[in-house]
Order: C-alpha cells, then structure tokens, then sequence
C-alpha cells in the first residue's frame, strides 16, 4: 500500500481505519486489501520526487543557487 498516502490520511482522519481504507479504494490505490496497479505507481512517482527534492535542494546549497 501507498505508505506516504497512509501517512498523509492517518494525520487528517486519526485512527480511523475505514476512513483511511475507505479513501484509498476510492482513488484506486487498493482494491479491498490488495495494492492496485495505480497504488504502486503512486508509491514510484512519490519515492523519485521526494529524492529529487533533495538532491535539487543539496545542489542548489552547494552551488549558491535559490534564495
């Protein structure tokens, strides 16, 4: 399962779990118990933007780039 939507879910619902489930089968990242296809997809696109944000961010201190 999408472990940063998780995250995000659980700290706007609480712990509420039907809340949490319920929204990721609603935007189909889970099927019932199971990951979809799109879940992992999400989980990819959010792992290699999150490392980008760093590594732009570690550049842009070394380099005098940004604010």
């Amino acid at each position: 399962m999408p472990k940063f939507l998780e995250d995000k879910l659980r700290s706007e619902y609480g712990d509420n779990p039907h809340a949490i489930y319920g929204t990721m089968n609603k935007i189909g990242a889970m099927h019932g118990n199971k990951e979809t296809e799109k879940g992992r997809e999400m989980e990819a696109k959010h792992a290699a933007h999150s490392h980008r944000s760093v590594y732009v961010g570690r550049y842009k201190e070394k380099h005098g780039h940004g604010s």
